[in-house]
């Protein structure tokens, strides 16, 4: 999922109350789906209805998206309607009801894969030439179901970032590391200077599970994450201990936290503020390119002089460029002319340099130019998706849901439990396969 994760429950029946007008106008000016040619004229015509995530600034920004498509096609009348985080609620209960929307944004493959057995979702294999054009190959790989495309990112997340105070390190005299040990040893140098390491929002529970998969790829490599992605290999797997060791020397380190004595006790928002602020309580906080935006009406840091970002430091030879990522995939439920020329649109670089150039905004097409970007740290940070010599989508999300992605309970439960006892390796990982094995029918 998103940044925060919070379901807002409160938009589920106001969406789902949208979506059954928008179902009404959806489709149209069309024969059914037969699709427009590769060659689509501005004479296409009739409604798209899309539900997604996005918010504020968020939905202003892919409105604008839809405005530059608008200037190609006047005929193509295109409706946005934001579910917020509940667009898996949303979406599922329109899907039952026999009223999905034209087009989805949904976060969790997992769920459009779920469709797809239900026969629900449309392939999409006519914008396949332009994603394997612009795509990294991992992302294109990330929309197939059985060998045809069924998604693609169009807003990627880089979760591979460790953000810094600047002031911070500057009075510490490091600069940003690039290996784990060297992560680690200034950690101690961060705290001999006076404010703690490390910001963790573990009182959120997603916040570990990212700090888990980034561990987990660099450290176990693509081919081990992807078994332990299907649950192919167990949660008590070597390299699963291994990793959960790893971790626990950050964990660990209580008295490096913030002043606080667990990373438990701390929420995502708080851990982001107790950095992005002077002075800071707090010198880094390890979590994605989304981490400015969640403070930026409540701090006076500027991107460069007040905050910076590296990338996750490296934990074996040869994973620098490897990035664990999320993202909003295009989704398509009813196939028309219409559809299809705005997805098509999604699919070229111009339809992300809109929302690019807007800020907030990191796109997996390598054809949008870094110049697109509006500073230098987003460029930093967006184009790490596009040029990654491996992706791995957020584990928890590709997960079910009552295991990766359910406060309470599964994977972020038992690492929160992990957080505030990380000795208890071997436990952890019976506890994660057993919840595991549940979840995934095997239990």
């Amino acid at each position: 999922m998103r940044t925060h994760r919070v379901h807002l429950h409160a938009l589920a029946a106001l969406a789902a109350a949208a979506l059954l007008a928008l179902a009404g106008c959806g489709g149209g000016g069309g024969n059914n789906g037969g699709g427009t040619s590769t060659s689509a004229t501005s004479n296409v015509s009739g409604n798209v209805s899309v539900v997604g995530v996005w918010t504020g600034d968020e939905q202003r920004s892919f409105q604008a998206v839809i405005s530059k498509f608008n200037q190609t096609y006047p005929n193509v009348r295109v409706k946005y309607t934001s579910a917020g985080d509940n667009v898996p609620t949303v979406v599922s209960t329109a899907v039952q009801g026999g009223n999905p929307p034209d087009i989805a944004t949904i976060a969790q493959p997992g769920l459009i894969r779920e469709f797809q057995a239900k026969g629900a979702v449309k392939p999409l294999d006519y914008v396949r030439s332009a994603l394997d054009a612009n795509y990294p190959p991992d992302l294109v790989r990330l929309g197939q179901i059985n060998g045809k495309l069924y998604s693609f990112v169009f807003k990627g997340a880089n979760k591979s970032t460790v953000w810094y105070n600047v002031a911070a390190f500057r009075a510490a005299g490091i600069t940003p590391p690039r290996t784990w040990a060297e992560f680690l040893r200034d950690g101690q140098t961060l705290k001999a200077s006076g404010v703690p390491a490390y910001a963790l929002g573990g009182s959120d529970g997603w916040p570990l599970t990212d700090l888990f998969e980034n561990i987990y790829l660099r450290q176990a490599g693509p081919a081990k994450y992807d078994q332990l992605s299907t649950h192919s290999i167990k949660w008590t797997d070597p390299s699963v201990r291994t990793a959960l060791r790893t971790m626990a020397a950050v964990l660990s380190d209580t008295s490096n936290l913030a002043g606080r004595t667990s990373a438990t006790q701390t929420d995502f928002t708080t851990s982001v503020e107790d950095v992005f602020q002077d002075p800071p309580k707090a010198a880094q906080v390890i979590e994605g390119d989304f981490v400015p935006g969640v403070v930026a009406s409540k701090t006076t840091l500027r991107a460069g002089t007040g905050y910076g970002v590296f990338p996750f430091p490296s934990v074996r030879a040869g994973d620098e460029n490897d990035v664990v990522g999320g993202g909003d995939s295009i989704t398509v439920f009813k196939d028309t002319p219409a559809v299809r020329a705005f997805v098509r649109f999604l699919a070229t670089p111009q339809a992300a340099q809109v929302w690019a150039a807007r800020g907030g905004f990191s796109s997996p097409n390598k054809g949008v130019s870094a110049s697109t970007y509006p500073d230098a740290i987003t460029r930093t940070v967006a184009t790490a998706v596009a040029n990654a010599r491996t992706f791995r989508f957020d584990m928890s999300d590709l997960a079910p849901a009552a295991f990766g992605g359910t406060p309470g309970q599964g994977e972020w439960k038992i690492l929160q439990d992990f957080a505030t006892n990380p000795s208890d390796v071997n436990g952890t990982a019976a506890k994660l396969e057993a919840a595991a094995a549940k979840a995934y029918g095997q239990g």
